[in-house]
This record gives structure tokens, sequence and C-alpha cells, in this order.
């Protein structure tokens, strides 16, 4: 990675968006499904709880989260999964994080000091395996971590999954840490128990962190989607894995900023100590409804199926038009328009001139060929269905048309 490092910083996708759309006008009233921010009302108990606990904001949070937020998350991982009552410990195996963006990148610099401790030749730079197309903030922690980012596209070819296990030993045995995003951000493809079983098969083997990103686990039309904590229940012990997940999707509550990791003490407390410096926290108050939101189960069966509704209005507009395909999971449709325009840019042009409605071009998610420009998200874009049903349909429709009729 040649040139300036901060300057790999600067592909951000929405600044791109902007740049791309300056100066063209809207034919209709605008709708915005580019940005993936729930647009729905915070469940019902979020307020009062936040306010029965107003007091707790004249207070510093506990450093890494309060006994009994992280309590409520790790029941909430044994539910979830199936594991023992017990078999997650609040204390050595959870933390509260803002949100999963922080630590996600706070772990990609742990785990590269790690792993540059342990290499035999120092002047090797460790590896940080990232899919592609992906959520930046991976990149970006391979980037300020000074480690080489090695990027596996998710293709149609391959389910959206990229081979991680296809790798030479070379860099395996290199790799710090390896990014698994399921459902997948922004294709929403699942990964399978097997596969997600065999990638932490493979992080033991070749010693490297494995970051599964679930944040859109919740988030299902048919079964719930496998997790990194199935493949502990296959496997045994919580070695070589981080777990994250928040309140954003779930609970369609991402002002709260309330998340977690949970996995590996081993990895949980150099994870810790990096937080301690640069990480920040939950305010005591946020993380009681955060508490309170993890130990229901009812409003996120009802946001579940507020998405299955918004997929299905979607499902209804768009199927039989050539590219589109109903996601596995998650809240993204993530559709190839290189039939009819060539590019996934080309097409967030035509959709915001003709039909008024803002998306994100794949190119946007995704890192380019250094040699060809190409990159595995050029043919597609990805939609947002975060509205309320009525302002989907309208979006939908206003889509079907541009895309059927170019």
């Amino acid at each position: 990675m040649g040139g300036s490092r901060l300057d790999l910083l600067k592909n951000f996708p929405y600044r791109r968006l902007n740049a791309l759309l300056e100066g063209l006008e809207p034919s209709h009233d605008p709708l915005f499904l580019q940005i993936g921010e729930p647009q729905d009302a915070v469940p019902d108990l979020v307020l009062p709880t936040v306010n029965a606990h107003a007091g707790l904001f004249g207070k510093y949070p506990p450093p890494n989260g309060a006994p009994d937020y992280n309590e409520a998350v790790a029941r909430w991982i044994e539910g979830r999964y199936g594991l023992g009552a017990g078999s997650i410990d609040p204390v050595t195996q959870v933390t509260a994080l803002c949100g999963t963006r922080e630590g996600l990148f706070q772990a990609a610099l742990m785990a590269v000091m790690r792993k540059r401790e342990r290499m035999r030749d120092p002047g090797v730079a460790p590896a940080v395996l990232v899919p592609n197309p992906m959520y930046h903030v991976y990149f970006g922690g391979a980037v300020v971590g000074d480690a080489e980012a090695v990027l596996l596209n998710a293709t149609a070819q391959n389910g959206f999954l990229p081979d991680y296990a296809g790798l030479p030993e070379s860099v395996l045995d290199r790799t710090a840490i390896c990014y698994l995003c399921t459902p997948g951000n922004p294709t929403g493809a699942v990964a399978s128990r097997d596969a997600v079983r065999d990638l932490l098969a493979l992080a033991r083997r070749h010693d490297f962190v494995l970051a599964v990103d679930e944040c859109y686990s919740e988030i299902w039309f048919d079964t719930p989607p496998a997790g990194g904590f199935d493949a502990v229940h296959d496997l045994g012990g919580t070695d070589n894995l981080l777990v994250f997940n928040s309140l954003s999707k779930r609970s369609g509550s991402p002002g709260l900023r309330c998340g977690f990791v949970a996995g590996d003490p081993a990895l949980m407390e150099p994870l810790m100590l990096l937080r301690s410096y640069g990480g920040a926290q939950v305010p005591g108050a946020l993380m009681a409804a955060g508490t309170a939101l993890w130990r229901d189960e009812e409003h996120a069966e009802a946001n579940r199926r507020r998405y299955l509704n918004l997929v299905e209005i979607a499902d209804h507009h768009l199927a039989g038009i050539p590219g589109y395909r109903k996601p596995e999971a998650g809240f993204f449709l993530w559709i190839d328009v290189s039939a009819q325009f060539g590019d996934g840019e080309a097409a967030a042009k035509q959709l915001w001139a003709k039909a008024g409605v803002k998306i994100l071009p794949g190119r946007y998610m995704a890192r380019p060929d250094p040699v060809t420009d190409t990159s595995p998200g050029d043919p597609y874009i990805r939609i947002a269905l975060v509205h309320d049903p009525e302002t989907v349909g309208k979006a939908m429709t206003r889509i079907g048309a541009v895309l059927r009729g170019a």
C-alpha cells in the first residue's frame, strides 16, 4: 500500500456519493435509502428506563461496562446460541462498546500488535483479512495498524462469502485478524454453521483472531443465522474468537450506542487494556436501557416482523428484474444493475435524477484492484430498507420503474 496511509482513509462512501450526485436535481420528492439507519421509533421501554436512571449521567460509567449490562449480554448469548447457563463469564468474556464500530476497529489494532509479538520476522507485516465489499472500518483498522489489508472478493460465484481458507499458508501464518460479517453488509449473505466453525478452526491452527461482526444477526426471515458462538458450541472453548453485536439493528436503537464484544478471555484482556486508553464508554443511563433491551425478546421479534414486511414489499416490486435477489437476512438489497446501466455509479445517478431515490453504488463499499481499478462492488447498488412501509413501497415503485425502463 503505497503513498500516504492517511490518504487511504479518505475513500469514505458517503463523501463519494455526495460528489457523484453534485449538480443533479431529483425529479421527485427525495427518498433517502443510502444509509442503514433504522427509522422506526425506539422500543417503548427505552425512554422510561433512561429517565429512571438519569442520575447516572452525573457519574463516569464503569470502564468495561456496567455489571448488569454485561450480565444481560452474557445470558442473551447463552440463550441465543444454546450454550449452557453460566458458559459465558460477564466479567472476563464480555465488555460494553459504543455500538460496534470502535470495537471492530480497536480489535484490529490489538490483534496486529499481538501478531507482531509472535512473528519470528519483525520485518514482515501482519495481515488483516477483509471481505470485499466490506464495512469500511475493517479496512481502516488494517491501515491505522500498519498492517497489510488482504482483500478477498465476495461475489455471486462464491455465494458472497470470501474463501479465507484458500489463501496460501504463508499468508495465513502471518494473519493477525480475519473479519467475517454474517449476515453480510452489504450483500445480505449468511454464512452456514459449518463455514463459521471451519473458519474458527482455521483461526486456531494459524493463531489469528476471528472477528465475527453479527450486527444483523437478529434480522432474519426463516431461521436464525449461525454465529461465532455456534462454533463455540461445536468446537468447545472461545479460543481465538471475538463476536461483536449491538442494539442498533436488533432493537432499532442506533442512538443508544449500546454494543458489546464477547469471546476469548485471552483476547478480551488486551482489548480492554487498549480501550482503556482510547475507547469511549456508554453512559450509565443508556446502558440501563440497553440492559433492559437485551433482556427483552418481544420487541426484537416485532422488529424482525417489520423488516420481513419491508423485504416482502421490495420483493413484490422488484422480483423478476435482472440482477435482483431477495436478501437472506438483514435489510439491504444488493442488486446487480450492470445489465441496465453498466455499473452502480451510473445507476445511482439515474435513480436520483429520474426517481429522486438516493442509494449507494456498490463500488463505494469495496476497494478496487490497484491494477485494473475494478472492484467486486462495481456492478451493484445497495439499498437500505429502513423506512416505514409506505415510504419503502413508494421507493420500490420508483426504483422498479427506472430499472425496468433503463
